[in-house]
């Protein structure tokens, strides 16, 4: 099986900026410390700065736009086809129901 590498370094893109747009609204709010988050950021490990960030945010009442961006890297790192092989709750887990209740709210 050959691997695409462009277009896996596209999507690979394309999450990143989803979790920076994500990230971005969270900036400037108290108690939030983006330093694990940046390393993972640093070091492309987008799947546990994806976690990091849901976990930011999961108490927070955040705007379905928030939501709508971590759903779009979700879904660039395909982590809801591998949430279905885990039998535990998942960040991907945590991101469908904020989308889902902030999406009720409109």
């Amino acid at each position: 099986m050959t691997v695409d590498r462009e277009a896996l370094q596209a999507g690979w893109n394309r999450a990143r900026s989803h979790l920076d747009t994500a990230r971005a609204h969270l900036a400037g709010l108290p108690d939030i410390d983006f330093s694990l988050t940046l390393e993972f950021l640093e070091h492309d490990e987008l799947g546990l700065a994806f976690d990091c960030i849901v976990d930011l945010g999961d108490d927070l009442d955040l705007p379905l736009v928030f939501w709508e961006c971590l759903d779009r890297a979700a879904r660039e790192m395909r982590l809801y086809s591998e949430a279905l092989h885990k039998p535990y709750l998942t960040a991907a887990d945590t991101c469908l129901r904020h989308l889902a209740a902030a999406s009720e709210q409109v």
